[in-house]
């Protein structure tokens, strides 16, 4: 947590370096102004070049602080995938058979996707977002939901746990950057409108993110690959339900609540494809369906009794 945080400190630096150079970008507005003030003629020209235009994607802005912050990151991971090896060592199984051990691995998995998503499409400018998501979830599950190591109960006693929370967690690390990418949206699509109607510059450090469609597109992209993980958690959860109770499906707590968030992306996937639900719509469809997967991991698993009470509190 304490690497984490100091990650999260740089690439908290290099957003406020962000804004700095974004001021010095002329906005369509002040150009118009410039010309109209000029006799017809700019006079007064820009001072640092976009990094990012509507629409467009341009090569990735890197400052130092930034890459500090991404070290950090890989060293902050590394040292949080070493106490989740070590936890599922001592344990002598899989380190997830409670909330505890589970918000150790889902949030590793989250930062390794974060990491390993990099190789495909930068999306370093998140770094702030899941590193202090991540400190917050560790901060809470050590507060709140640490146990000591004990046997598996009987029902967890399968290799269905493997399969059905390793697919889980998965899930979990795609949906929260889909999540993180969608908030980002919102607030990009807000700084967009604004520039339009020549409004007074606010977070001028998103004009130096991927404008707000190629934001939507790459929260859907990521939600259809949680989604899909999600789907088979749905499934294996099903299989494995019926090799312990005896019956696939028993409207557990659980199980609804797992099957709402399949339907809530499902709706999220659907809406956009076919619906032409795009923009803010989309985005807080996807907000409000990442909203579900925290209620179910906590309110649903501390207040809500069932089959599935295995949160070890």
């Amino acid at each position: 947590m304490i690497v984490y945080a100091i990650a999260f400190v740089f690439y908290a630096v290099d957003l406020a370096n962000r804004s700095g150079d974004a001021a010095a970008v002329r906005t369509p507005a002040a150009d118009a102004e410039a010309a109209t003030a000029g006799g017809g003629v700019a006079t007064m020209v820009r001072t640092a070049p976009p990094s990012r235009a509507i629409g467009t994607v341009t090569k990735p802005r890197r400052s130092r602080s930034l890459r500090i912050g991404f070290s950090l990151t890989v060293l902050g991971f590394l040292l949080h995938l070493g106490a989740t090896v070590l936890r599922g060592i001592g344990a002598e199984r899989v380190p997830w058979a409670n909330m505890y051990e589970f918000a150790l691995t889902a949030t590793c998995a989250i930062v390794l996707i974060f990491l390993v998503v990099q190789f495909f499409v930068d999306l370093r400018f998140l770094g702030a977002l899941i590193t202090g998501m991540t400190i917050l979830f560790l901060g809470v599950t050590k507060v709140n939901f640490y146990v000591a190591i004990v046997p598996l109960q009987p029902a967890l006693d399968s290799y269905w746990l493997v399969i059905h929370i390793l697919v889980a967690v998965l899930a979990v690390g795609f949906l929260t950057l889909s999540f993180g990418l969608s908030v980002l949206q919102l607030l990009q699509a807000r700084r967009e409108a604004r520039d339009v109607q020549g409004a007074t510059p606010t977070m001028r450090f998103l004009s130096t993110f991927p404008a707000a469609v190629r934001l939507e597109d790459l929260a859907y992209r990521l939600a259809i690959i949680g989604f899909v993980f999600w789907t088979f958690t749905l499934i294996a959860g099903s299989i494995w339900a019926e090799a312990a109770w005896s019956r696939y499906w028993g409207w557990d707590t659980k199980e609804v609540w797992t099957f709402v968030i399949w339907v809530l992306y499902a709706g999220y996937i659907h809406a956009r494809a076919t619906r032409g639900w795009r923009g803010t719509r989309s985005a807080w469809l996807s907000v409000i369906a990442y909203t579900a997967v925290i209620f179910n991991f906590t309110i649903v698993n501390v207040f809500f009794k069932g089959l599935h009470a295995y949160s070890g509190l």
